[in-house]
């Protein structure tokens, strides 16, 4: 399982977890990675932050965190059972889809990785001419 962030203009780490997503390992990631990619990104405090409704997302201790952390960035609360209308599911059907065309087929989860990482790199490398044009 992976854990990635994206701005309508950049993309932020992809996160291999090698376990099952947790509250206190969603905790984990949004201190160590999400904090730092949205000071970086949107300095201003202005950034907007949404991620589906996923149990370990809207934990006690995640949730604590965000709104701890509401002067930082803003996080935009999702209604529940919408995930048709979320964004979040578009941009990983693409993934999913550009690792499925990749030559050749990943046979083992470290060839999965290693084709999810190489997508994300090469679609954030492209999203950067997109916007640089």
């Amino acid at each position: 399982m992976v854990w990635d962030v994206r701005i309508w203009r950049d993309m932020g780490p992809l996160i291999r977890l090698e376990t099952t997503l947790t509250g206190d390992r969603c905790l984990s990631i949004l201190s160590d990675h999400l904090h730092s990619f949205m000071s970086i990104v949107h300095s201003d405090g202005l950034g907007q932050f949404q991620q589906d409704n996923a149990i370990p997302h809207a934990s006690r201790v995640a949730t604590k965190w965000l709104q701890e952390h509401s002067s930082d960035f803003r996080h935009f609360h999702w209604p529940p059972k919408s995930p048709e209308m979320n964004i979040i599911e578009d941009i990983r059907d693409g993934l999913v889809h550009a690792v499925e065309k990749r030559s050749p087929p990943h046979r083992t989860p470290m060839d999965l990785l290693t084709a999810l990482q190489d997508s994300w790199g090469e679609e954030r490398e492209s999203m950067r001419v997109r916007v640089c044009v």
